[in-house]
Formats: structure tokens, sequence, C-alpha cells
């Protein structure tokens, strides 16, 4: 639907509910412009004004917005918004070619909308389910492991327009894959049994018990948590009426993980309790939940969750019988950034902003929400501190090693016989997480997602802990067969995409990647390149302003110096060699001119030929 369909009087009827209901706070904007998006299919100019207005913002600032997330469309995007996940392992699955099907059946290309307005295909980062892919979205909801039947029959669904909600049901379908369970997985008690027992161990020995545990935060940079919490208990509130507060990160974008899809979808009252757990810690009223905008279908049961622990005394006023203490969670939906997974970029996100990270100090847990001090702890972490306030901190640090406590969930997908969830005590070595993966001719494995490590086969005696091989939970499998060139540039145009652009050393530097790994797989790289990813590799590893770009090139730097065959085979010489092939550029010309003789062509050494008179 065209904008000129869209008055503004109509407009902010239809809005009005959405902007009232989040108090016409522009630090809710992002939720506004999602929710006014489901009931427009897209954001029309007409639209981003009456919402200037209602939170009273300038409309550059929320069009801004609107325009940093990629699952907000300031233009039609079609009845059917169709997204395939373009991760690695997809791909190894055939994603490619079953998108490339899907745009013949459907008669459109890839990133356009149909010319009917009905349908627009194209790819998106990661939709979190790579043990069970190839995966798309559809107007949000998952579809997985798809096949080319399947394509085929969605594509007479489209084209019928049937409604995604009288498609097979079985189609949607998501398994939870869990292969080896731990003491988290295999843990089982009633909701709101650890947020009692840590009511009863009071916070002082509660943060002691934490303490002993040494739990460190399951994100991937494993900073101690008790830390973390004490900061923010006892750092000043900049606003003496507002109050403290604990957010749940589970913003797991990264390719290859997918433990926190499986901890909300099936253990969503042990998260629940964990972040209740936090909260009573360090003094926090209010709890925020931040759902990854690939999770959506996730937000029902999680609400419904919600409501039914307010019912039963778990939240609200004199939360789990504290008469001095009441506690609250709400679910804020990212709407596709990766960037957002920054615990800094989340909490600007939060706040109705673009996610750009913030410089640092001040650190949230001084600093965050509002202002106010905020814990931000992953899904896994707040897991561990709900089991730690059941069963003490003494336990907790007989697991794994002195350095690492405790286990570790880890997604392992790629090439292996059984790809899901596996949890282990830290210290696991690598080989025996691919023995009992089933994957028998492993060359390497990606560990941590792109911007951890690469491991070759001499490695794998190396053992899973923040003293070794730290990860956030990533473990991707790659056999003999494959190209590791070709993984190292899928995850280069990974980081391009995914760059928020706010520094000019990510924002230009990734690209130019992505550029040099094109130009090597196109034939025309040399020893040049090869350098040149090098060079920049050591400036975006200095300059850039998070860790994104710091870390972007780490999957090339890995593949360099542990495949670097798999490069130079597709070099064209060692020395350098120009990405522009002025006589190739020559050959349409020479096409539509019939003209094939020595003085059509170009002689790098002496320009044209000269023409006989």
């Amino acid at each position: 639907m065209a904008d000129e369909c869209f008055d503004a009087t109509g407009v902010a009827a239809l809005l009005q509910p959405i902007v009232e209901r989040h108090r016409r706070d522009s630090l809710r904007l992002l939720q506004i412009l999602r929710e006014a998006q489901d009931v427009l299919g897209y954001l029309p100019r007409t639209a981003l004004t009456v919402i200037a207005d209602a939170v009273g913002l300038p409309r550059a600032r929320v069009e801004g917005v609107a325009g940093f997330y990629s699952f907000l469309h300031l233009q039609p995007v079609g009845r059917y918004r169709i997204l395939f996940s373009d991760n690695v392992t997809d791909r190894m699955l055939g994603s490619a070619e079953l998108m490339d099907r899907l745009c013949n059946r459907l008669w459109i290309e890839r990133g356009k909308v149909s010319e009917d307005g009905l349908v627009s295909v194209d790819t998106t980062s990661c939709t979190g389910m790579c043990d069970q892919g190839p995966a798309l979205l559809v107007d949000g909801r998952p579809l997985t492991r798809l096949s080319a039947e399947r394509i085929d029959r969605i594509g007479e669904l489209v084209r019928a327009q049937v409604a995604v909600s009288d498609w097979p049901r079985e189609w949607f379908l998501v398994a939870d894959n869990i292969r080896r369970r731990d003491v988290l997985l295999a843990h089982a008690s009633a909701p709101g049994e650890a947020m009692r027992a840590a009511v009863a161990r009071g916070r002082e020995r509660l943060l002691q018990e934490l303490q002993r545990s040494n739990l460190r935060g399951r994100g991937g940079a494993g900073f101690t948590t008790h830390t973390k919490w004490e900061t923010a208990r006892r750092a000043p509130c900049v606003d003496p009426q507002g109050g403290r507060y604990l957010v749940c990160n589970a913003d797991e974008g990264e390719p290859g993980t997918f433990k926190d899809r499986v901890l909300l979808a099936s253990h969503a009252d042990l998260v629940f309790d964990g972040m209740s757990v936090a909260a009573f810690a360090i003094g926090a009223a209010q709890g925020l939940l931040y759902l990854r905008g690939e999770y959506a279908w996730l937000l029902p049961a999680l609400t419904e969750n919600l409501a039914r622990r307010r019912r039963n005394g778990l939240l609200g006023v004199a939360a789990c019988g504290q008469e001095d203490w009441s506690f609250d969670i709400d679910i804020h939906l990212g709407a596709g950034a990766y960037v957002c997974g920054e615990e800094t970029a989340l909490l600007e996100s939060l706040e109705g902003r673009r996610g750009v990270p913030r410089i640092r100090p001040p650190y949230p847990a001084q600093q965050g929400y509002r202002g106010q001090p905020t814990v931000v702890n992953n899904v896994e972490t707040l897991c561990k501190a709900a089991l730690i306030a059941l069963r003490g901190g003494d336990w907790f640090a007989g697991l794994g090693t002195k350095q690492s406590t405790g286990t570790k969930l880890l997604s392992v997908a790629g090439d292996v016989e059984s790809p899901g969830i596996y949890e282990y005590p830290f210290g696991v070595a690598i080989d025996q997480v691919l023995h009992d993966c089933g994957a028998g001719n492993a060359q390497a494995v990606q560990v941590g997602g792109p911007s951890g490590s690469c491991l070759a086969l001499h490695e794998f005696r190396r053992r899973i802990a923040f003293e070794d091989v730290p990860t956030a939970g990533a473990f991707t499998v790659f056999g003999a067969h494959r190209d590791l060139f070709e993984v190292a540039r899928n995850f280069a145009h990974f980081f391009a995409y995914e760059s928020c652009g706010f520094c000019t050393p990510c924002r230009v530097g990734t690209t130019l990647v992505a550029n040099c790994m094109d130009k090597i797989a196109q034939g025309d790289g040399s020893q040049y390149d090869i350098n040149e990813i090098f060079r920049i590799h050591r400036l975006l590893h200095a300059a850039s302003h998070c860790g994104l770009g710091q870390t972007a090139c780490n999957p090339l730097f890995d593949t360099l110096n542990k495949f670097r065959p798999a490069y130079e085979r597709r070099l064209r010489s060692l020395d350098f060699a120009p990405a522009f092939d002025l006589d190739q550029s020559l050959s349409v010309a020479r096409q539509m001119t019939g003209r094939d003789d020595p003085a059509a062509h170009f002689d790098p050494a002496g320009g044209m030929q000269p023409v006989d008179r």
C-alpha cells in the first residue's frame, strides 16, 4: 500500500491505542514502531510523523531509528515477507538454492516486492534455527527443515493467498534438540522455587554464595557475575525517584548460537526465576527481557508465563511475600540488529534509539538503563544464578574448572550427525564434543561464532574454558569437504551487513574486507589482497568503536593462518592484480558492434591496439 493511501487522520486513529498503551514514552519508541508496523504493514511517512508528534521527538529522529533496524520497513514489503536464513550452516544445507527456487516460482527478484505487491523474498543473517535448517521466517514465524517440495508448496500457498495461519502446522514446529543434559537442562523445580530460596537466604548471604560460586557471564567475555551485581547494588541512583534495573539479554544474534531459544521455550520459569534472584540481590524493582526480533514467535508463551507468575504472587507488589519489595518483568522486542547483543547497544535500543554502543565508562552497572544502575546478564547466566540460589556457591564451584566453574551450553551445528544443545562441565575437550555429536571427518570447528576462534585439526585437544577456548556457546563444525574460504567469506559479509555504521573504521573496513573476499572468489585476487586483509584487520582491531569491528576479521585471520591454501588456490598471481579488468569491460561493446579484432582489445602494456589504415 503506497504512502498516499494513508491520511494523517486515519493513521492517527489507528495508532492512538498503541501510543497510549506505551504512555507516549519516547523511550519505548522501538516498541511503538514495531506495533505500528504490525497494524499498517510498513511505516509510511505519515505514520512516522504521527508517532513523532505523539512522543515529542523530531520526525528525523523517529525515521532514523526506523531506518536502523532491518525488521522495520519504510517502504511496502508485501503481504507475505519471506526471509531465508543466510547463516553459513543454512547455506551448507542449500538455502541459497532453495531461495532461488522460490523466487523463480513466484516470478520475483530477491530483495524486491512482486509487481502485485503480494510478496517479497530476501535473506536475514540468522534465524536461530541452525540445528534444523535450512530455515526461513514468513511474517516473523519460523519454518524449519526446508526442502524443494516444501518450497514449491509455499509458492502455491502464496499465489493462492492462503493466510499463513492456515499453512500446515507441522511446518512451524521447532524442536529443542537437547542432546546432552547436565545440571541446568536436567534441573526440574517448581516456578518460584529459586526465588523463594534467594529470599530465604537474604541479600547478603545470596551475594556471598554467588561470590563463592565464581560464576562468570556466559555471554563470552566471562566477567565475574558477583562483581557486576555488587557494583550495581552499591552504585548511587542518579534519579532518586527511580531505581535499579535488571536486564536479561536474550538477543543472541551470533550465527550458530541457539541455546537461548531452547531456554526460553522450555525453561522460561528458570529464566524468570534467575531474573528475580538477580533483581532481589541488587534491589531492582523492574526487570526487562530484551528478546531478539527473530524470536518474536516466542512472545505469546512468554507473556502468558509472566501473567501466570503475577497471578501466583511471584511478580508484582510484595513479590514472593516480601512486603518491602515489588518486582515485575516487561518484555521488549528487538527488530533485527546483531549489534544490540552488545550490552550498551542493547540499552540504547531499550531506550528507543538506534543500537549504537556507548562509550565506557561509565559501565551499565553504574549508569545503565535510564541512567540508573543496571545489571545486564544473558539468559544462561541468569539460569545459573537461579541454580546457585537453590544449591549454593560451593556446589557450583565444584563443577568445571577452577577458573571456569559450572557447566556450559553449546549450540552444536554444521557437519554433525546430531545437531542440537549439549551441556558439559567447563573443561570438556573439543574432540569429546565432536565424538558425542557424530562429527567424524571434521577439519575445523568455529567456536564462539564468527567473532570467536576457528580451530584446526591439531587443536582439537584444547578445552572449552575461559582459560583456553572461551565461547558464548556457538560450536559449528566443518567437514573435510568444506571450503573454509567460503565460510570466511560468508562471515565477512555478515559483519559488513551488521555493522551499525557509527564509526568509520568498522563501517568502511568491514565493507573493504568483504570486497577483498569477493575479488579473490572471482579469481581476480593477488597476494596484495591477502596483505590488505591483514592490514585492515590491524586497523579494525585498534580503531573500531566496539567489539563488532574489533573482532570482524577474526575468522579471516584464523583461516588465513591455518587454511591458507584455500585462499591461495584462488589467486590469479602472487603479484598485484587490478580489481578492474578494462579489456573485459569492453566485451559488451565488442558484442554490440560485432568486432573482435585487435584494435577492439586493450593491451595493458600499450593501451588500445593501433588500427592499420
